[in-house]
């Protein structure tokens, strides 16, 4: 199993409620760069990140599904 596998499967199996750091997110989850990341959660385009501690940023795995949801959907129509 590849470590893209790897991370998808782990994303598959996490609750609603966990959470996913920066490099669990890129490239495997979301197909963009870090700076791309972070200007669309600052245009609102991407989930808002939660700060878990002074030194932790996490995205709540719940939002970051509904948004690639949002996504597919949007290529669909």
């Amino acid at each position: 199993m590849s470590i893209i596998q790897a991370t998808l499967s782990n994303f598959d199996t996490l609750p609603d409620t966990g959470y996913m750091r920066q490099a669990q997110l890129i490239p495997d989850v979301v197909p963009f760069s870090s700076a791309t990341l972070w200007r669309k959660c600052k245009s609102g385009d991407f989930p808002k990140p939660v700060k878990l501690s002074e030194r932790v940023t996490a995205w709540r795995v719940g939002d970051i599904r509904k948004f690639l949801d949002d996504q597919a959907k949007g290529l669909a129509s």
